[in-house]
Formats: structure tokens, C-alpha cells, sequence
């Protein structure tokens, strides 16, 4: 199943595929996967997290299978169904699933937030709902599922530890970001690393108003670098970025994508939009690197 990846850049669209666990309806961003493929039998790894199946090798490479029937609570998986080959955070993994109906087209706009309505297994690794035909699609949260099972596939805070100690610095910065783990976790490791003046936002939409505000009243001065995930509700990164690029007095501002989807084909479509610099989101400290350069900060 083909993804139309020529999909234009910056409109506030996802293609999204719809998969099943049973009669339960799920989605993943079309943009975080490699391949589906039919399930291959895996090698059990001793001692593992109960939600790793195992791992096998499809051709050369060694790729680890994650059952998400268990990580939802609804059992363990039997062989048979499908693999959903994932690339993110620079690493390739595979997630059983029972069968895939489909891609489906949608706005960042009309993905609802989670709320009570799912269960507690599913809201906690979900990051939004989509209304489709007689059906809700339960949008998840692949990266949290991943840190979950194994913490050091998160941010590399280690690497904050290597920058040693720094002054303190005013350079104001905008982020958005809409994990509110990862917001703080880049709030926190921004101030660690001396940039103090950071306001963070929890979607695209949000940080576009506050930076149109600035430029409304003439203090465009109070943003001097913007961060920015692409996968966000209501305005995505691709967008933001957009829009910040396409205008005459904020394309001047530096705008970095931090992103567990900066893969080749999203890092053609960043810089089809302009952005200045994207990294991958466990390099919290080439963030810093990157920042301290395009505000010409001392480091």
C-alpha cells in the first residue's frame, strides 16, 4: 500500500493509516512508516520487556517487533497479520497488528483531542482521535510506546552533560510542542544549557498567534529562534513553518524542525519550506550546538 508522499508541503495534512487489533480502530502517521509486510516469525529475546515479541531480519538488517495488542492491554498477539515497519528517531521498528484498512487523508484541524471516552491503556499512548465515516480512529503515540519499553530511545540528556557549565542567556525563544513530557524536557534542558527565555507552546496554531502578535506591535525582537515539532494538533510544523517563511518580516527569524520524523523524504519537504536546520529528537545537544549558531550565542 502506496503513500501519495508528493502530498504538498505545509497545508496542515496528514495521511494517516488506519490499521485493527480485533474490532479496535487505530492510525499512524503514513510519514513514520517504511514498509508493511506480511508477520515473519521472530526469535524470542531473553529477559525482554513483555510488550517485545522478538526480532527477526526481512533482509540484512536486525529489526525488533513490538506486540501492540499487549501494549494496549488486550492480550498477546498470536502469529499471523501483519508487521508495520516504522522509521523514527533513527530507528526502524516493526509493530504487529492484525490487519490494515486503509489511508485516509486529514487536517491536523479535525483531530480531536483524547479524552474519557477510550480506555485508560489507550488514552495514555494516544495522541488524538479522528471522526471517520460510522468509526473512531485512535491515533497513537509510536514514540511514547517505544520510550516506554525502552527509556533511552528518548532525549539524549547525556549529551547536555558534555556541553559543561555555560552563562545565562536572554535570547528569547519560541517552541512548540505538543507532548507536554517533551515540552518540558526541552524547557528544562534549554535552561540547563543557559537559554533561559523560552515560551512554549502546545501546537503550531498557538505559537503562529503569539508570533503574529509580536509582529502586530512591533516586537518581533521577543522571538529570535523558533522551535518546532511537525506532528502537532490544530497547526502541524510543516505549516508553521510555512507560514512563518512565506512572510517578509519573520522569515528572517531562524526556525529549527526538531522532529522524530526528520527522515529524507521529511527533511526534503523542511527545506522545500525553508527551515533553517531540522534534527532528529534524541539530539538535544546538537540542538543546543545548532541554536547557540543561528543567534550567533557564546557557547
Amino acid at each position: 500500500m502506496e503513500s501519495k508522499i508528493l502530498m504538498e508541503s505545509g497545508t496542515n495534512e496528514l495521511e494517516v493509516l488506519e490499521f485493527r487489533i480485533d474490532d479496535h480502530c487505530y492510525g499512524i502517521n503514513v510519514a513514520k512508516i517504511k514498509e508493511i509486510i506480511i508477520y515473519q516469525e521472530v526469535t524470542p529475546v531473553p529477559n525482554a520487556h513483555p510488550s517485545i515479541e522478538g526480532i527477526f531480519m526481512p533482509r540484512d538488517e536486525m529489526i525488533t517487533a513490538i506486540d501492540l495488542r499487549n501494549c494496549l492491554q488486550r492480550g498477546t498477539s498470536k502469529p499471523g497479520g501483519l508487521f508495520i515497519i516504522t522509521n523514527f528517531n533513527k530507528l526502524d521498528i516493526a509493530f504487529h497488528v492484525d490487519q490494515v484498512v486503509g489511508i485516509h487523508r486529514v487536517s491536523w484541524a479535525d483531530i480531536i483531542k483524547p479524552n474519557a471516552t477510550i480506555s485508560k491503556a489507550e488514552e495514555s499512548i494516544s495522541t488524538g482521535i479522528i471522526k471517520f465515516e460510522d468509526r473512531l480512529i485512535i491515533i497513537l503515540d509510536f514514540e511514547k510506546i517505544v520510550s516506554d519499553i525502552n527509556p533511552n530511545t528518548g532525549l539524549n540528556m547525556d549529551q547536555l552533560k558534555e556541553i559543561g557549565p555555560r552563562n545565562r542567556n536572554e535570547v528569547p525563544i519560541v517552541l512548540a510542542e505538543d507532548s507536554q513530557l517533551l515540552n518540558k524536557l526541552i524547557v528544562d534542558s534549554l535552561k540547563k544549557a543557559g537559554y533561559d527565555n523560552v515560551r512554549h507552546f502546545e501546537n503550531g496554531k498557538l505559537a503562529y498567534d503569539y508570533i503574529k502578535g509580536c509582529k502586530e506591535r512591533g516586537q518581533l525582537d521577543k522571538v529570535k529562534c523558533i522551535i518546532t515539532d511537525i506532528e502537532m494538533p490544530i497547526m502541524d510544523g510543516h505549516r508553521l513553518t510555512k507560514l512563518i517563511k512565506s512572510d517578509d518580516e519573520t522569515k528572517v527569524i531562524p526556525l529549527i524542525i526538531f522532529s522524530s520524523l526528520v527522515n529524507e523524504e521529511m527533511r526534503k519537504k523542511g527545506e522545500a519550506l525553508g527551515a533553517d536546520r531540522q534534527l532528529s529528537k534524541p539530539e538535544i545537544g546538537n540542538l543546543v550546538s545548532v541554536i547557540d549558531e543561528l543567534v550567533n550565542a557564546d557557547s
